[in-house]
């Protein structure tokens, strides 16, 4: 508690200087979001609680990408699958904290979004999914299994090697990146810092077991989907959600334009993307 405490302080004097690109209704969501969120019973689980209160969102693409500059970007009116999670982390983290103020959610949103929580331009930000874990996992923000209580993997069986280089390969299709050489060589290193890392996650075919089975996998956790794109380590994110005994996915979905719990259960979301392999598991502590 007292280490969140002292990162909390460092990084509000940061947050503070800092510029923030948001819109007025933003601010006042967040409050209002928290400020009911701090109403709740001790066992609601503030991550599905957040996510709920954001469902119907528009579906957009790349609402970060939208400075010349690196700022925080606060945009709750329009979401993808990456800010839904880091949005519903950074509430719950703040009230976690007993506050519902918006510069400590500024504070936690940052925490979570760059590396080692400390915005420093373009490349400080965790472009990838197993940046942003293994920043948070450092800070103690989050939680990823390596092995099960019992001592063994299942149902973890999948492993990937780490082996991203999508965005220096494809640079045209990030706009705040350009071509500079320099700039590449510093985002290929960064790249680097997870190569040939192992990660476990567990096989899509495995998403059909029953909620005892997969008992590891509870409501609110972060799920990603693990592909075997070139370059990539994961293609989406989301939060679980048990329901009739199956695990479903709440997310932001480009298919149907919006925040929703989908209809269909993961397994079967899954079945028809043959990319993906199966997903992580990833818990806010």
């Amino acid at each position: 508690m007292k280490r969140l405490l002292a990162l909390a302080l460092a990084s509000l004097m940061l947050c503070s200087v800092r510029a923030i690109t948001y819109e007025r209704e933003d601010s006042l969501r967040v409050v209002a979001l928290l400020r009911e969120g701090a109403k709740q019973p001790a066992n609601v689980n503030l991550m599905l609680f957040y996510a709920h209160q954001l469902e119907g969102t528009p579906y957009v693409a790349a609402t970060l990408e939208v400075n010349k500059t690196e700022q925080l970007v606060v945009n709750l009116h329009q979401l993808d699958c990456t800010t839904l999670v880091e949005n519903v982390a950074a509430l719950t983290l703040t009230t976690r904290q007993g506050s519902a103020r918006w510069q400590d959610f500024c504070h936690w949103l940052t925490m979570l979004r760059y590396r080692r929580g400390r915005m420093d331009g373009y490349l400080s930000r965790n472009h990838y999914f197993s940046q942003w874990v293994r920043s948070g996992v450092g800070q103690g923000l989050l939680l990823e299994p390596k092995a099960t209580p019992a001592g063994n993997y299942w149902p973890f069986c999948g492993v990937q090697q780490t082996n991203l280089h999508f965005m220096s390969t494809h640079p045209d299709a990030y706009p705040m990146l350009g071509r500079d050489p320099q700039t590449l060589e510093q985002l290929r290193a960064a790249e680097l810092e997870t190569a040939g890392d192992s990660v476990r996650y567990i096989p899509s075919h495995l998403l059909n077991r029953s909620r005892e089975a997969l008992k590891y996998v509870q409501d609110g956790d972060i799920l990603a989907l693990v592909t075997s794109r070139d370059g990539l380590d994961v293609s989406h994110l989301g939060l679980a959600q048990w329901l009739d005994g199956r695990l479903h996915m709440l997310h932001a979905s480009s298919q149907h334009g919006r925040v929703l719990l989908d209809p269909q259960p993961l397994f079967e979301y899954m079945q028809k993307r043959t990319s993906l392999l199966g997903i992580r598991v990833v818990r806010v502590k």
